[in-house]
């Protein structure tokens, strides 16, 4: 019941939205499919300068992947992840979360299979997809697509939320699962 309550307003609220930008670039006498065409024309622009980042970013993380790497790195990380009661198969996913979703949810499909979804490292696993960022990811796209370069204390917030978000994580998961 409640999950086909929140589809129907979800679609609801998209097509609100959509009739109220309509609506208010009409009623405000703008010209409202010029301002679309104009836009994404700039989003074109800003997709085109930010290409060579995305590229390097996807082409890193595929050479990390395929050249065993992230499991070299997990095993190093192994002592302080268990200080810290964060099992060993997470490290890879916490590390590739920063920079990649996509390089993520991969791992995380592993876990699935292997462990199952339901799992406490399915668990785990999946509350930490869904309570971290991809930070690096996003300052760059973000942040490169303004010019900004010195990104102050932006990162040390992001990386504390995100330690913060695989604690609970961990913590939840473990509880859950």
């Amino acid at each position: 019941m409640w999950i086909s309550f929140l589809i129907w307003l979800s679609s609801g609220l998209i097509n609100f939205a959509v009739f109220y930008i309509i609506g208010f670039g009409l009623l405000a006498k703008r010209p409202v499919f010029d301002d679309f065409l104009s836009g994404a024309r700039e989003g074109m622009k800003t997709t085109i300068q930010l290409f060579p980042t995305l590229a390097g970013l996807l082409v890193s993380i595929g050479v990390l992947r395929a050249s065993g790497f992230l499991d070299f790195l997990g095993q190093v990380l192994y002592g302080p992840a268990e200080l810290l009661h964060i099992p060993a198969e997470l490290v890879p996913i916490s590390l590739l979360r920063l920079v990649s979703n996509s390089a993520a949810t991969g791992l995380m499909l592993d876990i699935f299979k292997e462990h199952g979804p339901d799992s406490g490292l399915g668990m785990m696993a999946s509350l930490l997809l869904s309570s971290t960022e991809t930070c690096f990811y996003c300052l760059s796209i973000y942040y490169g697509s303004i010019g900004i370069r010195k990104i102050r204390y932006t990162l040390a917030g992001a990386l504390l939320a995100t330690a913060v978000g695989i604690g609970v994580s961990v913590y939840l998961g473990g509880r859950l699962g």
